[in-house]
């Protein structure tokens, strides 16, 4: 054999990147799983090369292999399960490249959309993938049948420029409906085996209607995504997306991070006989696995909160009674799509809890100039009531007074009047994401004097040195800080069991 094995030797990057965009093969090259270099790149083009002894010619030959199992940039491809496959599906990608892109940032889109279709098993009778470029205008970049292999793809997303006038959604999406989706451009309508998908980029407020063309288009069975980047109009993407609009809708702060839901599309398009093995899934603690799906279980001790996912060893009887107040902080930097992410984040405490009369109570309030109770102690006697009352929290959007919330909680939230129980352990959540305009130090101190339990959550700018002052002793098992509103969930998780112990 001429092939020698290099297991000391450290793979070579291919070329060097600018930004994010990927190294993909001139065209008529295969390409797989990563680039691959043509012979004539790795032999010398004299006649000298006649002479190169076996050893050379067999270190060649691994290097070639070797280069060929590396993914974009010379960097290692991302891992597959092993028993996943992607569903048979007509995909269509439609782009907003309105004048409010910058070329650099739908540079990232295309990486977005690579690294979508490298997930992908694309071919005829497998998955099939077009796009749509709109503006202003819209343009048919190219069609469903146009490209019947991975690499002719992903060098035709490569080509893509952006058309940067106005921003007609509805207008896109109704060329989806008509011509995208139709039999004459490669989409298989007359087939239920093909599901059809669209996904719908956008970082503005379009200039025509989407609502009901967007109607037409999932009455006609497209399943849609809207993802919105930067100073998108939520209401917009709500109004694009299919139900239910959580699994549906995404939000990302700049083009820069849109890559980060790059595994979210390949899961939805991934058919998996064992969840549990590829680790696809959502059990806090156990996964046992059923055919097609999973269900989550918990350890002894614990039990499985009602979102089927979590576990609590909040699980009811005596000792279990507690009086929880959360304040909120609804000043104007938390800014609208995040303060729904907060509610969530209330409504993931509250699913650990059980609510009743003689165990679990849960008040909130939210603060930014003033502040503002939404709720006392005792008046929901059940998680439904309180969940659907934190849905309906409207934002305050001022300043951020987390003081005048502190004392607010002392002299109001834990009195009597306002339900609060005697002899019961009392629990503070404290939600901020900026520093304090007020004075905090005598109001903190006096809640902890007064026997609360103090949990303090900052996010994004955040002072870590105020939730510290507010977090009770110990105060690294009571205080939680994250840059990013998204992970909230994740200290909800680390919330849980520490309210109950």
């Amino acid at each position: 054999s001429l092939l020698v094995p290099l297991p000391s030797v450290p793979p070579p990057a291919l070329h060097t990147c600018q930004g994010l965009a990927p190294c993909l093969p001139e065209e008529g090259q295969v390409n797989t799983s990563g680039p691959r270099l043509p012979l004539a790149t790795l032999h010398p083009a004299s006649s000298s090369s006649a002479a190169m002894d076996k050893s050379s010619s067999a270190l060649l030959l691994s290097l070639l292999l070797l280069l060929q199992s590396y993914g974009v940039c010379g960097a290692p491809p991302q891992p597959r399960g092993t028993l996943c496959r992607t569903k048979p599906t007509d995909l269509v990608f439609i782009i907003d490249s309105s004048r409010s892109v910058r070329p650099q940032e739908f540079e990232k889109v295309k990486v977005f959309m690579s690294r979508v279709i490298e997930g992908l098993d694309v071919g005829p009778n497998a998955t099939r993938v077009g796009v749509i470029n709109y503006a202003s205008a819209v343009k048919n970049e190219f069609s469903l049948k146009t490209h019947q292999t991975k690499a002719g793809l992903l060098q035709a997303v490569q080509k893509i420029e952006p058309l940067s006038t106005g921003t007609m959604t509805g207008l896109a999406i109704q060329f989806a409906i008509s011509r995208a989706f139709s039999d004459s451009e490669g989409a298989r309508v007359r087939s239920p085996n093909f599901n059809k998908v669209a996904i719908v980029v956008t970082d503005g407020r379009p200039q025509d209607g989407v609502q009901d063309v967007s109607a037409r288009a999932r009455a006609a069975g497209i399943e849609i995504f809207a993802i919105g980047v930067g100073r998108v109009d939520m209401h917009t993407l709500r109004q694009i997306a299919s139900e239910p609009l959580d699994d549906h809708v995404d939000y990302v702060e700049s083009y820069s991070v849109i890559e980060k839901l790059t595994h979210k599309f390949q899961e939805a398009f991934c058919v998996v006989s064992d969840l549990c093995a590829t680790g696809d899934h959502d059990c806090e603690q156990i996964c046992v696995s059923t055919p097609g799906t999973y269900k989550c279980a918990c350890k002894e001790g614990f039990t499985l909160n009602s979102d089927g996912k979590t576990c609590s060893a909040c699980s009811g009887g005596s000792g279990s009674a507690l009086d929880l107040v959360f304040l909120i902080d609804g000043s104007k930097s938390v800014r609208p799509e995040n303060f729904e992410l907060v509610k969530k984040f209330i409504n993931q405490i509250v699913d650990s809890l059980e609510v009743s009369e003689k165990q679990a109570q849960v008040g909130l309030v939210q603060y930014s100039s003033s502040v503002r109770q939404e709720f006392p102690l005792g008046q929901f006697k059940n998680k439904k009531d309180i969940k659907a009352a934190v849905k309906k929290m409207s934002y305050m959007e001022k300043g951020t007074m987390t003081g005048q919330a502190l004392k607010y909680l002392i002299d109001s939230s834990f009195s009597i009047v306002n339900g609060a129980r005697p002899g019961v352990p009392k629990v503070g959540i404290v939600f901020t994401d900026g520093r304090s305009q007020d004075y905090i130090t005598d109001a903190a101190k006096k809640a902890k004097d007064l026997g609360f339990r103090m949990f303090a959550v900052g996010v994004g700018n955040a002072v870590e040195d105020e939730l510290r002052e507010i977090a009770s002793e110990p105060v690294a098992e009571h205080y939680f800080y994250t840059a990013d509103f998204r992970t909230i969930s994740k200290i909800g998780k680390k919330l849980q069991m520490k309210i109950c112990i």
